[in-house]
């Protein structure tokens, strides 16, 4: 075990010296490495892979595949409604009334025509929603 440690270890320093590892001529190193002297750093876009890529990708083209940004304001009147997606036909949702309140008004909203929070009057709607 000790003896292939410190083959590895020799094969290691003899590559950092820039000789081939079995001690056959210099090291040739094939195809083009990024390094910072190279071109710098690699930015986020080209270095993102899988589920990351896919959401920069939405991203840039406008959509919020995973609602990250903040919802849009509606006035909550019955003719523009708050919108509410859900994936069933019916959801919970919380209403704090006034800005200072510390109390939530909890009411289920169903799919269908606008309904109003029963404290404060405020119209809201249920819009189905397709999971990414």
């Amino acid at each position: 075990m000790a003896s292939r440690l410190l083959r590895v270890c020799g094969a290691l320093r003899g590559l950092s010296a820039g000789r081939s590892p079995l001690g056959r001529g210099p090291l040739r190193l094939t195809g083009a490495a990024r390094s910072m002297g190279a071109g710098g750093i690699p930015s986020d876009e080209e270095q993102a892979t899988g589920m990351e890529r896919k959401t920069m990708k939405a991203l840039e083209k406008g959509l919020d595949p995973y609602n990250m940004l903040p919802p849009k304001r509606y006035a909550g009147t019955k003719e523009d409604p708050n919108i509410v997606p859900s994936i069933t036909d019916k959801r919970l949702v919380g209403c704090i009334c006034e800005e200072d309140n510390s109390t939530v008004i909890w009411f289920w909203l169903h799919k269908g025509n606008p309904q109003r929070c029963p404290s404060c009057g405020a119209h809201y709607k249920l819009v189905g929603y397709q999971l990414p």
